[in-house]
């Protein structure tokens, strides 16, 4: 089976919020981030927003999901999660 995994700024995070972790069958996440949103009005969004794709990238790859692609783009993707590549490596084998 195959996700798409993202890093970098959530836009569709920062226009809808907590429906982005629901639709990604997240439900949890999904609902402590729409008490969080209501909780701060709103700020939860916003500061979520620059977090949101890594963490949810990083959450598939602890339940198994790997990066695809050739050597160069998982090495960028990693970069740009913060994910070591030699230890992740080491856990598969």
């Amino acid at each position: 089976q195959l996700k798409t995994g993202y890093y970098g700024y959530s836009w569709t995070y920062l226009y809808f919020g907590w429906w982005v972790p629901l639709l990604r069958g997240e439900l949890g996440v999904a609902a402590l981030h729409f008490f969080f949103s209501i909780f701060t009005l709103g700020i939860w969004q916003v500061i979520v927003s620059f977090l949101f794709n890594s963490q949810y990238t990083n959450r598939k790859i602890s339940d198994g999901y790997r990066l695809s692609g050739n050597p160069e783009q998982r090495v960028a993707a990693a970069e740009a999660i913060g994910l070591d590549l030699d230890v992740h490596s080491a856990a598969l084998s």
